[in-house]
């Protein structure tokens, strides 16, 4: 009959001394973050706060219903679902809603003046 070995006793863990791991936790500093800031803070170098990418004034955002209905908070969505007379409006998620607004102003004859 094959014997049953005795359990080892469990490894006893020696802790590193706390001023290892501050040590660690400064090098890690100095090498994850401190980069990473200077990489944000060249990055927006050439940012000017008053000019954006996507300027909500052209012409691209005034005709497509897409791009205006994209800009729209989910309230704005459901007020025009009730304007527009769609079933269900109010329970409908954001991209759902959103794809029932598009198919109903695609179907109207003056779907560009429905937004």
């Amino acid at each position: 009959m094959p014997t049953i070995p005795e359990p080892k006793p469990p490894r006893r863990l020696h802790p590193l001394p706390r001023g290892l791991v501050e040590l660690y936790g400064l090098i890690a500093v100095l090498v994850v973050l401190i980069p990473e800031w200077i990489a944000e803070g060249t990055l927006s170098l050439g940012d000017k706060k008053s000019r954006s990418n996507l300027p909500m004034a052209s012409r691209a955002w005034r005709t497509l219903p897409e791009l205006q209905l994209a800009s729209m908070n989910l309230s704005a969505l459901r007020q025009l679902g009730r304007q527009l007379r769609l079933w269900g409006y109010a329970s409908e998620s954001r991209d759902r809603l959103t794809a029932r607004l598009l198919n109903r102003i695609k179907r109207r004859p003056n779907g560009g003046n429905v937004l």
